[in-house]
């Protein structure tokens, strides 16, 4: 057979930002922003946040035709794995030695309980702020913040212990993440409809972001570290923020009442629990648009990848369950159910894997998965709002915030 003329060039872009064409245009019902308004921009002059390198993990094979030669040849690229240094034990050395608890914070009890993860026993239950929402370790692992959204400030904890620290005054800290080089906190200030950008040392305010829909609170980051991708909870909608020339660049109404926001594994999809409309949804990070969606049970709302980094624990709030979804076929696979009800809503997986430790939004109590299994072991009080549980520590090189999303 007479070889055609030229060659047929196989081309795989790891593309800044998420791995997708960032500057496709909008699909219908989603909006690129040109401009956004600032509040504060004191970091205006600085330099671009320095990008982390991407990890690899696990090789790939692809088929590339020469038309020239009319052969195939196998070229093996490196594939993306975002969650490949939070598998197993893969504790950090600075937390390799300490002691494992389990954080809640108890939002209409003004208070935090921590639990003994190996025995189940309450080992203190104090009073801390107002209105007490998540217990975020910070990017270096050596501090874990109670959120204090009522009482404009975070309370700084010594991991391994109960010992809790004087409040930091921060305004309207509801969630809490770290971009992945370390440069900055993001307080998702939800009532005020920003995203403050601030010094994760002295807390000082940097910049300020304005989301013009209201409830932002939840997020993650683009494999890259370039993008904040924040649902906004009270409006339907899901924003994306250019953490180099920190605005706003996209957004896109997506779902009814978005929460959590996780990465697939490989970074090509953004998975959103959207708690109204009973399941997952599946966006295009690069312009938001849905490319999927994922039914799962009533009251969808975190999301959790498990230690091999192949599902997702979707917490069912209103469902009294956990979905199992499959990342590579986007399926549930298994459904963990509460007897007698109940209400999980944030959590953690523990450090081996074995367990996911999750709070019951509106029992007061906390909730202990066999991930084996599936089946409830524990059922611990605490007190009334259980929200953003913490287990700590957990593997991972540094933690990007919430109730620890690690990388």
């Amino acid at each position: 057979m007479r070889a055609r003329r030229g060659l047929r060039l196989v081309t795989l872009i790891l593309g800044a930002g998420s791995l997708t064409l960032a500057a496709c245009s909008p699909a219908p019902g989603q909006v690129a922003v040109q401009g956004q308004p600032d509040v504060v921009n004191d970091a205006a002059a600085s330099p671009p946040v320095p990008h982390p390198a991407i990890t690899m993990a696990a090789e790939t094979t692809v088929l590339a035709t020469t038309a020239v030669a009319s052969t195939v040849v196998a070229t093996t690229v490196p594939r993306l794995d975002l969650y490949a240094f939070t598998r197993a034990g893969m504790l950090a050395p600075k937390v390799a030695a300490v002691t494992p608890m389990v954080y809640v914070p108890n939002s209409d009890a003004r208070s935090i309980t921590i639990i003994n993860p190996a025995t189940g026993d309450v080992v203190l239950t104090a009073p801390v702020g107002l209105v007490p929402h998540h217990v975020t370790p910070s990017w270096d692992l050596s501090t874990l913040y109670v959120l204090d959204t009522a009482g404009n400030a975070i309370y700084p904890i010594t991991p391994g212990t109960t010992t809790i620290g004087a409040g930091i005054p921060v305004e309207d800290p509801y969630n809490l993440y770290f971009s992945p080089d370390g440069r900055y906190a993001l307080v998702i200030a939800e009532r005020y409809q920003r995203i403050d950008i601030r010094d994760p040392s002295s807390w000082k305010l940097l910049h300020s972001i304005a989301v013009p829909h209201p409830g932002v609170n939840h997020g993650d980051f683009s494999p890259d570290g370039r993008y904040f991708y924040a649902s906004c909870e009270f409006s339907g909608w899901v924003v994306k923020v250019d953490l180099v020339e920190l605005r706003l660049v996209v957004e896109a109404k997506v779902g009814v009442e978005p929460i959590d926001v996780k990465f697939s594994p490989d970074g090509t999809r953004l998975f959103v629990a959207d708690q109204a409309r009973a399941g997952v949804i599946v966006l295009d990070p690069g312009d938001l648009h849905e490319i999927g969606f994922i039914p799962t049970a009533r009251g969808t709302h975190g999301l959790y990848p498990s230690r091999d980094g192949a599902k997702l624990y979707a917490t069912n709030r209103l469902g009294s369950s956990v979905s199992v979804i499959d990342f590579a076929t986007q399926q549930v696979v298994a459904t963990w159910t509460i007897p007698n009800g109940g209400s999980p809503d944030m959590g953690s997986v523990s450090a081996d894997g074995s367990q996911f430790w999750v709070s019951g939004r509106y029992h007061g109590e906390v909730y202990v998965f066999d991930t084996s299994s599936g089946t409830l072991t524990r059922r611990i009080k605490t007190g009334a709002g259980a929200h953003g549980l913490t287990y700590f520590p957990q593997p991972g090189r540094f933690s990007m915030g919430h109730t620890g999303n690690f990388r």
